[in-house]
């Protein structure tokens, strides 16, 4: 193994190569075993593999570390990793801990983690990086970092002291939401839900999207309640109001009263409606405009960062009002359409003739069958006066037609239950009931 020294935060999200340079995963985590007199000892590295599976890859089976990637010998046990006792994440559980200086200099909290290879074989941690606590009252000051060795501190175990997860954020900054819902499912509760709790709200809200009810529930109810609004508040309605759903009664209207009213209105729209319908699977922010929107204005509107990429595919065009529930719904302009013509064009001359919305009541699987009959991406829904009330995307149906437990799965069963869902958007045929909510609608 070549000699070096490297940075576990600098480590995370590195590519793995088998000696064939195939590429095997991508690093997440490296796992520590302490030691009495000595600093901790690494025992292996934590690789999430194709299908999002997290496995251990023992030390011993990496030859070369550096240059940004791994190099293994190819030798991989893909059981999903399970964390024994005495063992220690070093991103996950270490970055963030406060350590005191044996010379009674202070404390410090660490912001990174140096192993090095030693003599004997085997690698070690051998320096931390740390931050010293800031000297100046100012918001913007922060305190002095240094270098120190391992045995020049100890860590701060004050018992029920809340350990920052700052630095682990940090490290997570990148992460896109399905791999940070990942990476937080992954770590151990208390620390999930440590974590959860300092998260922005926005980048709390993207991560719950993409997690199963259960857990969803578990960190909602742990944030209080005001604060477990504001997340909802940056939820997408329809997701909001799955995980609402999800929760006791009385406490899911405490909620609402306690969210924006605008988006709270939207949440209760849709919990009007049952979860096997189009109004139950459906989205109440898609773009809307008017007739004499230009072409250019639509393509603006589909730049916006925040959108997704579902609903950014198509268009609606609408008589005022222009927020669901409508005026009269006149058609939809495909994103591929309007490329297709100059700046200026009106939208209201590209309707798309041949695509009939649905209503609120259709069922999931019709809705599901003209989705795969005619390869759109998003279907418009109305009530029962022609007026838009949102629109249910591919997406909101893969949601629906996957089972709770699909992310629990290792890859081949992915793969085999992606192939299921797709012959089911084909057929038309679904289960009768993967919905995430318990709407209390017709049903």
């Amino acid at each position: 193994m070549s000699a070096t020294r490297v940075f576990v935060a600098r480590l995370a999200g590195c590519t793995v190569f088998d000696p064939a340079g195939d590429r095997v995963g991508k690093v997440r985590d490296v796992l520590v075993v302490y030691r009495k007199n000595d600093p901790p000892l690494v025992v292996g590295l934590i690789v999430e593999i194709p299908g999002k599976r997290r496995v251990f890859v023992s030390i011993g089976r990496v030859t070369s570390i550096g240059s940004g990637q791994i190099i293994t010998t190819g030798l991989i046990n893909v059981r999903r990793f399970e964390q024994r006792g005495g063992e220690v994440r070093v991103i996950a559980e270490m970055l963030g801990r406060t350590v005191v200086f044996n010379d009674g200099s202070g404390e410090a909290t660490i912001e990174d983690v140096s192993i090095e290879d030693l003599p004997q074989g085997g690698w070690a941690i051998s320096q931390l990086f740390v931050r010293r606590p800031k000297t100046s009252l100012s918001l913007f000051a922060k305190g002095a970092t240094t270098f120190t060795d391992w045995g020049e501190v100890r860590e701060q175990t004050t018992e029920g002291q809340a350990q920052s997860a700052e630095q682990l954020i940090a490290t997570y900054s990148d992460l896109k939401p399905a791999d940070l819902a990942n990476t937080l499912l992954d770590l151990p509760p208390e620390r999930m839900h440590e974590v959860a709790g300092e998260l922005p709200d926005g980048r709390l809200a993207d991560a719950l999207e993409e997690m199963p009810e259960s857990e969803q529930v578990s960190i909602l109810t742990r944030l209080g309640d005001a604060r477990a609004a504001d997340v909802l508040d940056h939820m997408q309605p329809d997701d909001a109001a799955d995980l609402i759903a999800q929760l006791p009664e009385e406490l899911g209207e405490q909620l609402l009263d306690l969210m924006e009213p605008e988006e709270a209105d939207d949440v209760r729209f849709l919990l009007t409606y049952a979860p096997d319908t189009a109004g139950g699977l459906m989205t109440t922010e898609p773009i809307i405009v008017s007739a004499d929107a230009t072409v250019a204005e639509g393509l603006a509107l589909i730049r916006r960062h925040d959108l997704a990429p579902a609903l950014g595919a198509a268009i609606c065009v609408t008589l005022p009002p222009y927020e669901p529930p409508t005026g009269r719904f006149l058609g939809m302009v495909h994103f591929q359409r309007m490329l297709r013509y100059p700046p200026h064009e009106r939208l209201g001359t590209l309707l798309d003739q041949g695509l009939d919305p649905v209503t609120a009541d259709t069922s999931a699987a019709e809705v599901t069958r003209i989705l795969a009959s005619y390869d759109l991406v998003s279907v418009p829904v109305v009530d029962e006066n022609h007026r838009l009330v949102g629109v249910v995307t591919i997406d909101d149906v893969l949601d629906y037609l996957l089972p709770d437990d699909w992310r629990s799965h290792d890859g081949n069963d992915d793969v085999r239950r992606r192939a299921e869902a797709r012959t089911e958007l084909t057929t038309g045929s679904i289960p009768l009931h993967h919905g995430r909510r318990t709407g209390n609608g017709p049903s």
